[in-house]
């Protein structure tokens, strides 16, 4: 990919640092839905995530001057919003639970041949089911694609608690997925 695609946003970035409101509005218009989804499946519920979005851009355009343009603006501004999340759940003082791994439980890597996957709205609805230190785990491993040596870094955690976080995660998210099969 050319240099020029990765920052096809340039000039509204520069906008931006100059003050411009119309600029602002305009980032705010590309990236919103994709940050707001971002937020969604960390936080959990909808209000939540709003305010999420709404601090992470009020940061990002406070904070605009030190982006630089060694990553994408997007990747940036998503590190941001998960940051932003992150800092929610410690200060609500969530209790996230997280176990360390002792190797006792390690995932089957493949899924059953008769395994069927349900819509996503019924994923989604699940995912928001579990608790939350799996529901964080899950969704920065799985749906935002950080690796568990990040995942520990930014939540403070051993890398073997997040994989155990995550198998718990998925076994778990699969619990759901069956319960809500035999009762819907």
């Amino acid at each position: 990919m050319a240099t020029t695609d990765l920052h096809i946003h340039d000039r509204l970035i520069d906008e931006c640092r100059r003050g411009s409101r119309r600029a602002q509005f305009r980032l705010y218009e590309l990236y919103s839905k994709a940050m707001y989804n971002t937020a969604y499946r960390i936080m959990g519920n909808r209000e939540e995530a709003e305010d999420m979005l709404q601090e992470a851009f009020t940061d990002c355009f406070t904070k605009i001057g030190s982006y630089r343009t060694d990553s994408t603006f997007g990747a940036w501004l998503k590190t941001i919003v998960i940051n932003r999340c992150i800092s929610r759940l410690r200060k609500r003082e969530a209790e996230l639970v997280y176990v360390d791994d002792y190797g006792r439980h390690e995932m089957k890597q493949e899924e059953p041949p008769e395994m069927t996957w349900p819509e996503p709205a019924v994923i989604a609805r699940a995912v928001g089911m579990l608790p939350e230190g799996y529901r964080v785990v899950f969704s920065l491993y799985l749906l935002e694609g950080y690796d568990h040596t990040e995942i520990s870094q930014i939540l403070g955690i051993s890398e073997s608690t997040s994989k155990t976080q995550y198998a718990r995660a998925k076994e778990k998210l699969k619990k759901i997925l069956s319960e809500m099969r035999s009762h819907g």
